[in-house]
């Protein structure tokens, strides 16, 4: 008779930073491992022996996988001696990264505690950019359309905002417009600008669906068209009819979570500036002489 698996397990997350490198990797692996619940414990900001002790003292109370992010050499190599004593399996997670990185490039790395959080102006770039996004939410479009690096598109309930808001955290100014039946785009996305238009849409039965429960919760019994799925799909062949007439690309986020249509939409942008860029070099040299007459 085999003994069952567990269904869950600690995982310990100790970082001398804020913890979302760490807590983003942890995710990523326990997600493989569906059967078991991942009970977090996380330690961020520790770069004291006195922080650590504590951490450590409620890893002995709850034995479980450690996995860490820490510079100093003291601290890792006291926390790793006590999780031998404690036979619980440590890893600090960047490690292997970090030798892939020294082998290549063939430098020792610099410690940095929270490198990459640095006040440096990638920072800022990307508070303004979330500045912008919020204040430019839900049609509110800048003056000055040059302003924003991204225009989202899309009809009630294709999780504009959201996307909107983590394409603000990489650093992009980002504004959506609602597409609204009977109500005209505002003009200015039709004219000369240099932002980078995409459009969302999904099924008729996921935004019906997920219109219903907004409705449930705003208690209003006079939006039925509103969740309508006839009247949906209307307003979806719309919008992509919209955005084809225009040249602008259409991404389906049916089954999209927020962190795949942004990254969706940061490959179509960056390919969309790099053909940009490269229609506005100069014609080559050859180029021009081909077309010259042979002067032998």
């Amino acid at each position: 008779m085999t003994n069952a698996l567990p269904s869950y397990f600690h995982l310990h997350l100790i970082s001398d930073s804020t913890g979302e490198t760490l807590t983003t990797i942890a995710k990523a692996a326990a997600a493989q491992y569906s059967k078991m619940r991942a009970i977090e414990h996380v330690y961020p900001l520790v770069r004291s022996s006195k922080q650590l002790d504590r951490a450590l003292q409620e890893i002995q109370a709850t034995p479980g996988l450690v996995l860490y992010t820490i510079v100093s050499k003291e601290l890792r190599a006291e926390m790793e001696r006590r999780c031998r004593e404690m036979k619980v399996p440590c890893l600090h997670v960047l490690e292997p990264i970090l030798k892939v990185f020294e082998s290549y490039l063939g430098a020792p790395q610099t410690p940095t505690v929270a490198g990459q959080h640095v006040l440096d102006a990638e920072y800022f770039k990307r508070i303004e950019a979330l500045n912008f996004t919020l204040v430019h939410d839900d049609g509110k479009l800048p003056e000055d359309l040059n302003d924003a690096d991204i225009i989202i598109l899309g009809i009630s309930r294709t999780s504009k905002t959201p996307t909107s808001i983590y394409l603000a955290q990489r650093g992009l100014k980002t504004t959506n417009v609602p597409l609204v039946p009977e109500i005209e785009p505002p003009k200015a996305l039709f004219g000369k600008h240099d932002a980078f238009v995409v459009g969302l849409v999904a099924s008729a039965d996921r935004i019906s669906q997920v219109r219903r429960n907004r409705v449930m919760i705003m208690s209003d019994r006079n939006l039925d068209t509103y969740v309508d799925r006839t009247r949906i799909s209307e307003e979806i062949k719309a919008s992509r009819k919209l955005c084809g007439l225009n040249g602008w690309p259409v991404i389906d986020v049916t089954r999209k979570s927020i962190e795949e249509t942004a990254a969706t939409i940061l490959k179509l942008y960056h390919d969309w500036q790099a053909a940009r860029a490269i229609a506005a070099l100069p014609p080559r040299d050859e180029d021009t002489d081909a077309g010259a007459p042979d002067s032998g």
